[in-house]
């Protein structure tokens, strides 16, 4: 979708009607009768009158007054709201609540034409601004239109009237709502570039209407939810059987695990229990077996922990239950069973003047010029395997792509995301064993810089990180740590040591033995006093250690007699640090 360039004044016309032409193409079996009404008669209405709408559509909120509504290339407001307000798509004059009128108007508007009725509240005049409108309220006044609240004020006041149709346009197009019309500016001013996907005339993000209306109103629910609504009141509108669409019954499930989550920490201990026995999300299966004991259940708690044990849904869950089942079973009087032993990193142990970023003071405590240390997280590994894995990541699957804005596959938290691109993937990560990789990862480095990803966060990687990275991790670990990211990417994209110390010269010197093939760089978890291992660290460090890997867990502890350190490193958070020890 070639979009149109930002200096044609009425380049958020043609965006919009570059979605209306999209959805005509591939929703017509979806829309509505008023919507596809709609999209008839908005290509009818004069030029001025159709960007008149779509401002109003890409603005926040519903309620506007045409002061404020000044565009060069509309013209004439009031005129162009005329067929408007004749469709029925905005109303003018509708009646006003104090909390839009407040919205609308400033606070000397508000002295010059309301100010005697919040005198005669008994309101100051040199109230805030949030203390007249309390004091307005207090008053519950009926709403009323503009030109009574204010009359000397002499301005209209228009209401969109299709904003929820409008949505769900924007929800066709892009496959949720988290994505706003804003993406054609952004894309345009290149503050978003997006991967070009070959898209097939039938990529779209529903097959039906029910499957449309269903999302949008779990959405709805998700919004309720968040905003603290009664539980009672929200439960009821919660579809309670599963959907048969595999996508939506994903988002059914997560947002019924959230609501017993409250409910569980909210006490509410048999309803909470029923509803993880609904939920589909992964989670569910171990918080069950958490109320179960919290109920004084513990037969029933371990028999479910040892059902999920025999085959957990993910490392996390087989995690917890290593915790869980040893107490469950010696509540129950029964031997506690043995616990496999997780392979220990090195430990490292340094008092550091205090400094704002622990793991920056411990990066410069660390470095030397033969050494430099890189506080890289998660972004070294993730973008290291995005780089190589780029073409397998956008691949023109059926149901990955369906619009021009996508920062990655719709089913990259699929079960099946490796399974489907299984053969691209083998091709990827085939380059490790060639020694290929390095030459594609720096080749994909230029090509795509910019280019949203998934796993590449361009701000956190640069040439010299790159180069260090391609010289001293070999390509063995590379292809471990990129099959267990495949393994569960939800999970495993987080977790990864703060630090990469690399020794380009030869691997490192404080090691013991020393053999051409050791590896020439070490990862390092920082913890500062008091901070503790999380669970995802823990699996990341364990699986490091099983294989081999140079990883260290560093402890640090404050010196009570050094000097406060200045702020951290500077630049970007992969900046190589100085050495100064």
């Amino acid at each position: 979708m070639a979009l149109p360039t930002l200096e044609d004044p009425l380049y958020y016309l043609a965006n919009f009607r570059r979605v209306l032409d999209w959805l005509t193409s591939r929703y017509a079996d979806v829309l509505s009768v008023d919507e596809a009404a709609f999209i008839d008669d908005f290509e009818r209405l004069p030029q001025p009158s159709q960007a008149l709408l779509v401002r109003m559509i890409m603005r926040r909120g519903v309620d506007f007054r045409a002061s404020r509504l000044d565009y060069a290339e509309i013209g004439d407001t009031p005129a162009a709201a005329g067929p408007l307000i004749a469709a029925g798509w905005i109303e003018e004059g509708a009646p006003l609540s104090p909390e839009v009128l407040f919205a609308l108007t400033t606070r000397p508007e508000i002295a010059a034409h309301l100010g005697g009725w919040l005198a005669s509240l008994g309101v100051s005049r040199s109230a805030a601004k949030g203390a007249w409108l309390t004091a307005l309220q207090a008053a519950s006044p009926e709403p009323r239109p503009l030109a009574e609240w204010a009359p000397e004020l002499e301005d209209r006041h228009y209401r969109l009237g299709v904003d929820a149709m409008c949505e769900r346009f924007r929800l066709m197009f892009f496959g949720n709502l988290r994505q706003q019309w804003s993406e054609f500016v952004l894309a345009e001013l290149g503050v978003y570039r997006f991967e070009t996907v070959e898209l097939e005339a039938t990529s779209r993000a529903f097959s039906r209407r029910q499957e449309l209306e269903a999302y949008h109103h779990l959405h709805r629910c998700r919004e309720r939810f968040e905003a603290d609504e009664a539980m009672a009141s929200l439960l009821a509108d919660i579809p309670r059987e599963p959907f048969v669409n595999e996508w939506l019954e994903r988002r059914r499930g997560r947002l019924i695990y959230k609501l017993a989550y409250r409910l569980e920490r909210q006490g509410e201990l048999d309803q909470a229990l029923s509803l993880y026995r609904e939920s589909s999300a992964p989670e569910a299966r171990l918080r069950q077996v958490r109320v179960l004991e919290a109920q004084q259940a513990t037969a029933a708690a371990l028999a479910l922990a040892e059902r999920a044990a025999a085959d957990p849904v993910s490392a996390a869950e087989h995690q917890a239950l290593e915790r869980v089942l040893p107490r469950l079973r010696r509540k129950l009087g029964q031997a506690p069973g043995r616990r496999p032993e997780a392979a220990e990193p090195p430990r490292l142990d340094l008092v550091l003047p205090r400094a704002a970023s622990v793991e920056r003071a411990v990066a410069r405590h660390l470095c030397r010029d033969e050494a430099p240390v890189c506080y890289v997280e998660n972004a070294l590994v993730n973008g290291l395997f995005g780089l190589l894995c780029w073409d397998a990541i956008f691949a023109p699957l059926p149901g990955a792509f369906f619009h021009p804005f996508h920062s990655g596959p719709v089913d990259l938290f699929e079960a099946d995301f490796q399974a489907r691109r299984r053969d691209r993937f083998d091709d990827c990560l085939a380059a490790l064993e060639t020694g290929d990789h390095a030459a594609i990862i720096r080749r994909r480095y230029r090509e795509k810089w910019g280019t949203q990803s998934p796993f590449v966060f361009w701000e956190a990687l640069d040439d010299h990180l790159l180069e260090l990275a391609l010289q001293c991790i070999p390509a063995r670990h590379l292809r471990l740590w990129f099959e267990r990211l495949l393994g569960d990417v939800r999970a495993n994209r987080a977790g990864m040591p703060d630090l990469i110390q690399f020794w380009p010269q030869g691997g490192d010197p404080s090691q013991a033995t020393q053999d051409a093939t050791a590896p020439a760089y070490r990862m390092i978890e920082v913890k500062g006093p008091g901070d503790r291992l999380q669970d995802n660290q823990k699996r990341w460090l364990e699986f490091c250690a099983r294989h081999d890997m140079p990883v260290s867990v560093c402890y640090v502890s404050w010196d009570p007699e050094g000097d406060i350190e200045a702020p951290g490193l500077s630049g970007s958070d992969t900046a190589v640090a100085g050495g100064d020890s």
